[in-house]
C-alpha cells in the first residue's frame, strides 16, 4: 500500500512539469499578427512605372479580347441566320 502512495505522489509533479513545459512552448511562439507584420516587411512592392505598364498591357489585353470575341459572335449569328 505504500508503494501506491508513493507511485501516485511520484506521477504527480511529473504532470506539472509537463504541463509547465506545454505553458512555456505556447509562449514561445510569435503571435499570428507579428508573423504577418514580419512577412509584410519582405514584400519588394513595384514602383510606379512597373504599375503602368502592367495596367496598360491588361487593358489593352482586355480590349483586344473582347473584341475578338465580338467577331467570333458575330459570325456565329451571321452563320445561323444563313442555315435558317
Amino acid at each position: 500500500m505504500a508503494e501506491n502512495t508513493e507511485t501516485k505522489l511520484e506521477g504527480k509533479p511529473e504532470k506539472k512539469e509537463q504541463k509547465k513545459k506545454k505553458a512555456a512552448k505556447k509562449s514561445d511562439k510569435p503571435s499570428f499578427f507579428k508573423g504577418v507584420k514580419t512577412e509584410f516587411k519582405k514584400i519588394v512592392w513595384p514602383d510606379r512605372l512597373t504599375i503602368c505598364k502592367q495596367t496598360a498591357a491588361v487593358v489593352l489585353i482586355s480590349a483586344v479580347l473582347g473584341a475578338l470575341i465580338k467577331l467570333v459572335d458575330m459570325l456565329v449569328q451571321i452563320g445561323f441566320d444563313f442555315i435558317i
